[in-house]
């Protein structure tokens, strides 16, 4: 299976292969871009964990920033 259908796949029901939010971000098939469309795909899919969902995206989303503008993390 490529890259890009099992990530297709797992966007359509994360909660069928992750049993946290914070199992996406130790799945090392993806990177941090990929983690987190997972994570907001299984947020609007999913109001029950949607707390702890948005804080693993936070998470993600304050990691990414330093990528974003440039600047090598420290």
């Amino acid at each position: 299976m490529s890259k890009k259908i099992l990530l297709d796949d797992i966007r359509r029901n994360p909660a069928r292969i992750y049993r946290t939010p914070s199992d996406v971000l130790r799945d090392r098939r993806f990177a941090d871009m990929e983690r987190l469309e997972i994570l907001r795909a299984w947020r609007d899919r999913q109001d029950d964990a949607a707390g702890e969902i948005g804080a693993t995206i936070a998470e993600l989303e304050q990691r990414l920033a330093p990528a974003a503008s440039g600047h090598a993390a420290q």
